[in-house]
């Protein structure tokens, strides 16, 4: 398959974290709700009804284009995307077509064991989202589907990239990136499993050195970045051995079954002639006033890409530690507040935050923001082991305290009896005795076997019940077998 290229361009739908629909005024907290309990007239389509367009919804999706560096259009228009299926009540979908709102941004992707990349983007668009249907309740299968139009006029951005993507590894790593500076703009929390984040990916292949785009399929309603970079593969095998062997590719739309981990077709897909597009005539044209875009671009947060690049540079983190922390908007704020704590000791904070709060949060598939403690605690706790007061291991037993508790670490340290010992005189007294203990050990450390300080340095602990300081414990060994 060497001598193939694969191509992919991505349209990614983002549901906006408005509080209301996009043209009425039901609730988009529908999620897990009885079917058809978020609906109106509006959404549902009744005669005589009128759309009404969001206002936080347009600042939200401005948000987003400015994030990714696209050009704001000063005009767009909102039209009519006709087609019928029975979870779309008005037979329509009101999306914007020649004219959206932004066009021609950029997004950086760093593909793992690859270059960094940027990938094209053609656009993104404003429009309202359909209905679902249900084709079984649970275990029970039903005769037939049921509508449920809770998601019916749910507010989405359309994010489409230009077929700039070679490997699936990018397809992920593209994702990832664009996932990031969603969430941190605030325009999306872009939770796959409740449906705010959805992706079709647009596949095809061409022999390498061809420049002409071959025929593509798109693959629709992916709902994981797995099933996207798995999907993909797929798919480029499949259209690798359909040309060998002397077939054709068709431009279809095509689901993926993650159980037989394959494509299957759905239908053969549409062209934009094929819906009427036409300018929707209840809505009068979005124009980006210069003063609200100005005032838009004062109020953007600072962007996953530029915050991993001041964490390296002036706290000193790793780039891996860095991008764990800026994966997350709440992540990233907890640890920003944490190391107001202990400015010198960010790398601790760090690693407190990656090792032992991540793995509860995941365990309990919850975020930042649900942490049973303030992130001052965090930084504290960090301070308590930069300066010597606490082992790295009392750190941890601490740690678990304050997570049960919620206590301030400097309490329970005082509580747990945990308190480092820093006092020269007594961790010399403890290496002495364990000197004295361990003579064939030191006489192979006076001797220049360097790994033989580890006996000593456990009989100190020992000693000490865990409590010595753990480099002055390794000083002080030095300096008395050299005396």
């Amino acid at each position: 398959m060497k001598q193939y290229e694969l191509i992919v361009g991505l349209e990614v739908h983002c549901q906006l974290a408005t509080r209301s629909k996009l043209f009425c005024a039901c609730a988009t907290d529908g999620f897990g709700e009885a079917p058809n309990s978020r609906i109106c007239p509006v959404c549902t389509a009744q005669p005589g009804v009128l759309p009404v367009l969001n206002a936080q919804a347009v600042e939200l999706a401005y948000r987003a284009a400015l994030a990714l560096e696209c050009r704001l259009n000063a005009r767009s228009i909102f039209a009519r995307k006709n087609y019928f299926y029975p979870d779309l009540p008005k037979a329509y979908q009101i999306s914007q077509y020649d004219q959206p709102f932004s066009e021609h941004g950029k997004l950086l992707i760093r593909p793992k064991g690859a270059a960094p990349k940027t990938v094209r983007l053609t656009r993104i668009h404003m429009e309202e989202d359909a209905g679902k249907l249900l084709h079984e309740m649970g275990a029970l299968k039903i005769d037939g589907s049921l509508v449920d139009l809770n998601r019916a006029g749910i507010p989405l951005i359309e994010i489409v990239s230009e077929p700039d993507i070679r490997t699936s590894e990018e397809a992920y790593a593209y994702l990832t990136s664009l996932k990031e500076v969603i969430q941190f703009v605030g325009a999306s929390r872009c939770d796959m499993e409740k449906g705010e984040m959805r992706c079709d990916a647009n596949v095809s292949v061409r022999p390498l050195g061809q420049e002409k785009l071959g025929t593509r399929a798109e693959i629709k309603n992916l709902n994981s970045f797995k099933n996207v970079k798995d999907a993909i593969d797929h798919e480029f095998r499949r259209q690798v051995e359909l040309v060998e062997s002397g077939g054709r590719v068709v431009q279809e739309t095509r689901l993926w079954n993650a159980e037989k981990q394959a494509t299957v077709s759905m239908r053969s897909k549409e062209d934009a002639h094929d819906y009427r597009y036409f300018p929707d005539p209840d809505l009068v044209p979005l124009t980006a006033a210069p003063e609200r875009v100005a005032a838009l671009k004062a109020s953007m947060p600072e962007l996953p890409s530029a915050m991993r690049a001041r964490f390296t540079s002036e706290l000193g983190l790793s780039e891996y530690d860095a991008e764990v922390l800026t994966g997350d908007r709440a992540l990233a704020a907890f640890f920003e507040r944490a190391v107001l704590e202990a400015p010198k000791a960010a790398k601790t904070v760090a690693n407190l935050l990656a090792t032992e709060l991540l793995a509860r949060l995941n365990a309990e598939g919850k975020g930042a923001d649900a942490a049973p403690f303030p992130p001052a605690h965090l930084g504290r706790l960090a301070g308590l082991v930069a300066d010597g007061t606490l082992s790295s291991k009392g750190a941890k037993d601490v740690f678990a305290r304050m997570w049960e508790t919620g206590k301030d670490p400097r309490t329970l340290v005082s509580d747990l009896g945990l308190s480092q010992v820093s006092d020269d005189k007594q961790v010399l007294e403890w290496v002495t005795q364990a000197l004295a203990a361990n003579a064939k050990a030191a006489a192979d450390l006076r001797g220049g076997k360097d790994a033989a300080i580890g006996a000593i340095v456990g009989a100190v602990m020992k000693l000490s019940k865990g409590k010595a300081n753990p480099a002055l414990v390794n000083k002080l060994i030095k300096e008395a077998v050299k005396a």
